[in-house]
């Protein structure tokens, strides 16, 4: 495995954000069965699967799910992951965020509000929470008469690998 794809979704958040996923992925899967019903889709032991692999990461892209599930031995069809994902996002357990080319799902009911910082070299993906950004994000909002109902911020640049490789790997 080469640093593209072993470094994908580093995260920068603190390690309670582990715990705070581990605890809360039963309620989550309840939470999600819910919702599957809610939207006509009936829950199966594909569709846990999906979930299940979607619950323990950082940022996925549905080709990278797929690869997931079908490493191992967990077949699911692409147009079930679609559908789950879309049923993930509906009801806010998922986020899809556009990174450089592919569509990527970030769990944000295991972790909240956050940023990006993106390598437009090879794709690697650092999250972090800055209260003072945040602090600027509401100080603008409230001067202009917005209230807020969403954020998104994403910084690119160089991580420091690519700055010093002559050739960044480009993650697939």
């Amino acid at each position: 495995m080469n640093r593209a794809t072993a470094a994908v979704v580093k995260s920068a958040l603190p390690d309670t954000i582990s715990g705070k996923r581990a605890l809360a992925t039963q309620d989550a899967i309840e939470r999600v069965r819910s919702s599957l019903g809610r939207s006509r889709l009936r829950w199966s032991p594909q569709r846990e699967q999906i979930v299940l692999a979607f619950l323990k990461q950082d940022h996925i892209t549905i080709r990278g799910l797929y690869g997931f599930l079908n490493r191992n031995g967990r077949r699911a069809p692409l147009n079930t992951i679609y559908r789950t994902m879309r049923v993930l996002c509906d009801n806010g357990f998922a986020q899809a965020r556009r990174f450089g080319e592919e569509t990527h799902y970030d769990n944000i009911s295991a972790k909240g509000d956050h940023d990006h910082l993106i390598c437009t070299g090879c794709g690697y993906i650092v999250e972090f929470e800055d209260p003072t950004i945040e602090g600027l994000r509401h100080a603008v909002a409230s001067a202009n008469g917005f209230h807020l109902t969403g954020r998104n911020l994403e910084l690119y640049g160089l991580c420091a690998v690519c700055r010093v490789d002559e050739h960044p790997a480009v993650r697939t």
